[in-house]
């Protein structure tokens, strides 16, 4: 069998119907008579609801997302107690299952006592968290 040989079984090719040259399909082109669907160059936008208040003006307006809000990762300074380690980052505390994703940044919060003396690395600390970590002699690295 080579390919030069195949034929097409009856029909597998419908002619297109060639529309605007007379008989069937003529004149306007199966456009109807008037309006602005029959013009030549017509085009709609794909929201355009013919005069009509669009959708996106009738329903009502709520809220605000802002982009470049950043999403930290919350830990308190009485978890950071509890871990055996003395130098903490991001890798000991997701190890230790207080965060669960790594490219999300951390921030240290100064809810609970610390009374071990830590180096603790993170991307944001609160006054109050800083303090803690100082008088317990520890030291704070920000990322």
């Amino acid at each position: 069998m080579d390919l030069s040989t195949l034929k097409y079984s009856e029909g597998a090719h419908k002619k297109a119907k060639r529309i605007g040259r007379g008989g069937a399909r003529g004149g306007t082109s199966g456009k109807g008579q008037n309006g602005q669907r029959s013009r030549s160059g017509a085009k709609r936008r794909l929201w355009f609801e013919g005069g009509q208040m669009p959708i996106q003006r009738r329903l009502p307006k709520r809220g605000f997302k802002n982009r470049n809000r950043i999403e930290y990762q919350v830990i308190n300074v009485e978890d950071l107690a509890r871990i055996k380690a003395d130098t903490i980052n991001p890798d000991v505390l997701l190890e230790n299952g207080l965060i669960s994703k790594k490219n999300q940044p951390v921030k240290i919060l100064g809810e609970g006592e610390c009374s071990k003396k830590i180096d603790v690395t993170a991307n944001a600390f609160s006054k109050s968290a800083v303090e803690k970590i100082t008088a317990a002699g520890g030291r704070t690295n920000i990322l």
